[in-house]
């Protein structure tokens, strides 16, 4: 196959695609409100219900806000389930849908954050429908398109922000699996000892 013949768009979302229905869609199935907010380290940032915060900097509208500083703490913060999906459905995905394919606007401080499982992994679906469809809505000529003051190298061609999406969903969504093995893992052990 010559190069001039690869639809890009196709596999620039088939990388994330794939990803996503063959190792990664199956392993969010079945989280738990318990293991969404679970802790494994001292003063882990989270989503929590308003007012129940001791974080620096707590956003978001509704009955949840999402943890922050600034400026960012080092080492960084620890950060459980439910603010690993928070980041990835708003700072990722939403933002993004909003800036570049007229999706409503969204931030973190605007965010209705999720206080279940369930509704974070909705949040997710819906916002990786919206940033699929607008990818595939700018065809093969819109990924060499730069995509303009909205992101932080507005030189860079919409390719570049499809790739870099990609990264940090792989990357914050097995983030997310691994937490669920060590949850799974320390459980276990912990009901084991007990009995």
């Amino acid at each position: 196959m010559e190069a001039d013949e690869l639809n890009w768009n196709r596999t620039l979302r088939e990388q994330w695609e794939f990803h996503w229905n063959h190792q990664l869609r199956a392993r969010l199935d079945g989280l738990t409100d318990d293991e969404y907010f679970w802790a494994p380290a001292p003063d882990a940032w989270s989503v929590r219900p308003r007012g129940t915060s001791t974080a620096p900097v707590q956003v978001g509208t509704g009955d949840f806000t999402i943890d922050y500083a600034f400026p960012q703490p080092v080492p960084a913060a620890f950060t459980t389930i439910a603010w690993r999906l928070a980041h990835v459905i708003v700072g990722v995905l939403a933002a993004r849908n909003a800036a570049h394919f007229g999706a409503p606007a969204a931030s973190y401080e605007t965010w209705e954050y999720a206080g279940t499982a369930a509704a974070a992994l909705d949040q997710l679906e819906t916002q990786l429908d919206v940033w699929l469809a607008g990818v595939r809505g700018v065809g093969e000529a819109g990924l060499l398109v730069p995509v303009g003051a909205k992101e932080p190298f507005p030189e860079a061609p919409m390719a570049d922000l499809v790739l870099h999406i990609n990264r940090e969903l792989i990357h914050h969504l097995s983030e997310v699996c691994l937490l669920r093995d060590l949850y799974a893992h320390t459980k276990s052990a912990t009901n084991g000892a007990a009995r």
